[in-house]
């Protein structure tokens, strides 16, 4: 980083770039990447990716009052809409999100401590984006945010929906980790062992929330040993202790269970 800041500034100097705040013609093209910077902030608030605690309290805060700002300056920008409705609505989940030192998945949250103004709030914003009808990625990923916030458990989530707005978020956003997200909700209308073959074509073994998915499939078609390997890989990549709580005993109880099954298997003749 120290080295891009000093490429940067020997450019400035030397195309002579202007010194001032940009005009309001020259905002649209600058917003993607400004978006983007406020997203990752508001990713590594939310889940940090090293240390200690799950969540990094001082930057999602931020990243909201960043998106709020943006959204005054640019308030015809759908994106910039559809970007502050994701983060209000998975910033109120907060409090139902950790445990024992460890994350909660979101079908074993609390959803009676979800913040109920965080979410009005943003399924306002959604609602006025889809009135608008220039869906884009921030839209999407906020849509499907609402539809889970729509329900009091989730047992009622309309994954059918869901998957529907990731098919169209594939289609202008494609990418591995939007796949794997997919897969997700293809494996609560079709069953684990679709997902899983989809899972394993996508090529993220660098990626730790790809291992701990897989296991997922795996631990629910009993193939316990295969999901520990599985427990065990997204367990090396894990930067935070958080994480790496939460995988520990995910680990563990695919190993009992492993452990149990081979115990009640009668000994070969």
């Amino acid at each position: 980083m120290a080295q891009r800041l000093v490429r940067a500034k020997a450019k400035i100097r030397d195309v002579r770039i202007p010194d001032g705040v940009p005009g309001g013609a020259d905002l649209p093209a600058r917003l993607p990447p400004v978006l983007a910077v406020v997203y990752l902030i508001f990713n590594e608030g939310y889940c940090a990716s090293s240390g200690g605690p799950l969540i990094r309290e001082d930057l999602c805060p931020e990243a909201i009052r960043l998106g709020r700002l943006l959204a005054t300056l640019m308030p015809d920008e759908a994106e910039v809409m559809g970007l502050l409705a994701l983060m209000l609505l998975t910033e109120s989940r907060r409090a139902a999100r950790e445990a024992g030192g460890g994350p909660v998945l979101l079908a074993d949250q609390d959803r009676r401590l979800w913040d109920r103004a965080l979410i009005a709030e943003g399924q306002d914003l959604v609602r006025q984006c889809l009135w608008r009808n220039q869906p884009g990625p921030y839209q999407l990923q906020a849509a499907i945010s609402a539809v889970h916030s729509d329900v009091p458990d989730g047992g009622a989530t309309d994954w059918r929906q869901i998957l529907r707005l990731y098919d169209r978020l594939l289609e202008l956003a494609p990418g591995a980790v939007v796949a794997l997200n997919r897969a997700v909700a293809l494996a609560e209308l079709e069953g684990p062992e679709p997902a899983l073959r989809l899972v394993d074509a996508l090529g993220l073994e660098g990626y730790s929330p790809f291992h701990a998915v897989r296991a997922e499939f795996l631990a629910r078609l009993e193939r316990n040993g295969e999901a520990a390997a599985a427990y065990d890989a997204a367990l090396q990549l894990a930067g935070n202790a958080a994480d790496r709580t939460f995988l520990e005993s995910r680990l563990r109880d695919s190993r009992q269970r492993e452990s149990r099954l081979r115990g009640a298997r009668p000994d070969p003749d």
